[in-house]
């Protein structure tokens, strides 16, 4: 019982300190939206500020990246996001598509590219 109680420590570590204090927001945000009026004041910034630390995000991954994708030059990196937009307007703005589209320009890229 302990052999596998040292193995499975990491996970139970990560479950009860990384997932569990997340979703506990989550689904109190959740339990406190459902009566908000989408059109709302509070609701549209909310929304706007979401979408442009989103955006953000992105950015630094695609313009300042490390480890691996680091390997991947710059140039490849911008025409997978593009790729990947234009999937994702194309196909009735389908996050899957763009996701997928981004994904197998970047792969390609890189296995044709990479340093």
């Amino acid at each position: 019982m302990n052999a596998v109680l040292a193995e499975l420590w990491p996970y139970l570590a990560l479950l009860l300190v990384g997932f569990l204090p997340n979703e506990i927001w989550r689904l109190l945000g959740l339990v406190l939206a459902r009566g908000l009026n989408e059109d709302s004041e509070i609701v549209i910034w909310s929304r706007a500020v979401a979408t442009a630390i989103l955006a953000g995000v992105i950015a630094k991954l695609i313009l300042y990246s490390t480890g691996s994708l680091a390997t991947i030059p710059l140039p490849v990196r911008v025409a997978a996001a593009v790729c990947g937009f234009l999937a994702f307007l194309v196909m009735r703005r389908s996050v899957f598509a763009g996701v997928a589209v981004g994904e197998a320009v970047l792969l390609l890229g890189g296995f044709l590219f990479a340093h």
